[in-house]
């Protein structure tokens, strides 16, 4: 059985589904569009520092690429362990909205280093804080979404989230931009400014934010391995899905590298990202309301084609416009595929295993990240840029053909 499965079981008629994706959003829980919202002021914060944080790190604190690739690596591969633990915990106290808070306070309270920062140690364990933050709130808060929404309306509430996320991440680099140009390319007075969207993301997640008032406290399984056992041969499948798609994905750090190097000026280097931001959210929740109606093979095999054009182009752009349109491509490719596969996992585990089944599935793919990037940061030092993206390409191709195969042979 195939993980898609689920998800065509039932025709497009069916009347229990949303009619369209307006309907759908229509009725989703307010705690959905709270999370949604905190993420757009998280993002919006984290987005106008590491817009400009790999510029920063490479042209002001003097690091190479490899560098670049290993810290990122390795701070999400934190984020990514972290969640394992955050998301048991989670299942184990049948509470998850503290755990949630506590990590976006974290990550409010990094803020600040980032604009202090005299070397590279000093970025570094910001950035590795920032990630343990993410680490503690992400499977908790997937795991919650999937809780206090109806099954036939996952696709659309992870869709919303992801989209509201995104709009952050195009608010972010939009902001860096324009104090940089009033603040006359002063990164670290922009980074000050960017401490106070976290703040507010915490106080509305606090605020508005509610965890079931039944169905959760009866389940608290024990902190054992053996429970393992109880995640389907369907669940495994989607993590290897997802471990497969992030090592074809490395960090987004090299899109913004990649734009300068092809010509764009400092000040500007942030439209890299807006760009990528701004097709993300205008698809992100489109697809993953289609995602409800429609097989996800076909979605993924979908999102796999976009990643490999946006390598493509990244790889052989000569000037800014190749490099934004291989970041639009590459933005599409994310809104098709990270909302998808967060639904295919809350659709393969049992409830009161949701926060550990997140946690493994982000463990894993955080694994993959890591090495995706030091390989990225590798080619790149020592071929150049369009080594890095042609690997990715090559990879994401052969991701393609796997699905393909697995389909014939189906």
């Amino acid at each position: 059985m195939y993980p898609e499965e689920k998800t065509t079981a039932k025709p497009m008629t069916d009347p229990r589904r949303p009619a369209e994706p307006r309907a759908a959003w229509r009725a989703l829980p307010v705690g959905i569009w709270a999370m949604g919202f905190g993420s757009l002021f998280m993002d919006a914060s984290s987005e106008m520092i590491h817009s400009l944080l790999p510029v920063f790190m490479v042209s002001v604190l003097g690091v190479s690429t490899v560098t670049v690739g290993f810290i990122e690596g390795v701070a999400e591969a934190i984020a990514a362990v972290l969640k394992v633990f955050s998301g048991t915990l989670s299942d184990y106290l049948g509470k998850r909205k503290a755990l949630m808070v506590l990590g976006y306070g974290l990550a409010a309270l990094t803020k600040p280093v980032f604009p202090l920062a005299t070397a590279i140690g000093w970025v570094a364990g910001a950035r590795f804080v920032d990630r343990v933050g993410k680490g503690i709130r992400g499977a908790p808060r997937d795991a919650l979404i999937a809780d206090i929404t109806e099954p036939k309306l996952r696709g659309a509430a992870y869709g919303l989230r992801q989209g509201l996320d995104s709009v952050g991440a195009l608010i972010g680099p939009l902001l860096a931009i324009a104090f940089m140009l009033l603040l006359h390319d002063d990164i670290r007075a922009v980074m000050w400014i960017a401490v106070f969207p976290a703040i507010i993301s915490v106080a509305l997640l606090v605020i508005y934010v509610r965890e079931p008032e039944t169905g959760r406290a009866e389940a608290r399984p024990p902190l054992t391995l053996g429970h393992a056992k109880r995640l389907t041969l369907r669940y495994w499948l989607v993590v290897l899905l997802g471990a497969v798609f992030t090592l074809a994905r490395f960090s987004e750090a090299f899109l913004v590298l990649r734009a300068q190097d092809v010509g764009l000026q400092l000040t500007y280097v942030p439209l890299i990202m807006i760009v990528m931001n701004a097709f993300y959210a205008g698809a992100a929740y489109p697809a993953g309301a289609a995602a409800d109606r429609v097989g996800a093979r076909a979605l993924l095999l979908m999102g796999l084609v976009l990643l490999i054009a946006a390598d493509l182009l990244l790889a052989f752009a000569a000037s800014p416009l190749g490099a934004f349109a291989g970041a639009a491509l590459w933005g599409l490719h994310m809104a098709l595929t990270q909302g998808l596969l967060s639904k295919l996992v809350a659709d393969t585990v049992p409830a009161e295993l949701r926060g550990t089944g997140f946690g493994i599935f982000n463990l894993v793919s955080g694994g993959a990240l890591l090495l995706a990037s030091v390989l990225a940061g590798a080619l790149w030092s020592r071929f150049g840029a369009a080594a890095a993206f042609l690997g990715g390409a090559a990879f994401a191709a052969l991701a393609a053909l796997g699905l393909l195969l697995r389909r014939t042979r189906r």
